[in-house]
C-alpha cells in the first residue's frame, strides 16, 4: 500500500513541476491551422505540361486570359508561338 502512495506522490510532484516549468501560453498568440488544408493550388503549365504551385508561377495576361507558367522560359516560348498566329 505504501508503494502505491509513493508512486502517486511522485506522479503528483512531477505534474506540478511540469506545470510550473512550462512557459505561459496566451490565448491571443495561439495559431490554429487545419492540417488537411491545401496550401496552394496546383496548375499545369500549358507549354511543358508540368504541375507547379500557383504561388510560384509566372503570371501572364494573354488576350484578357490569366495564365501561369512554371518558368519565364515557358512563358516566353508560349508568347513566341502565339504571337506568330
Amino acid at each position: 500500500m505504501r508503494l502505491i502512495i509513493y508512486i502517486l506522490l511522485i506522479f503528483i510532484v512531477y505534474k506540478i513541476f511540469k506545470y510550473l516549468s512550462a512557459p505561459p501560453v496566451s490565448s491571443k498568440n495561439k495559431v490554429y491551422r487545419k492540417t488537411d488544408a491545401v496550401d496552394d493550388i496546383m496548375l499545369k503549365d500549358p507549354v511543358c505540361e508540368v504541375y507547379f504551385p500557383k504561388k510560384d508561377g509566372i503570371f501572364l495576361n494573354f488576350s484578357g486570359k490569366e495564365m501561369y507558367f512554371c518558368s519565364p522560359e515557358c512563358r516566353d516560348k508560349f508568347v513566341k508561338q502565339n504571337s506568330k498566329q
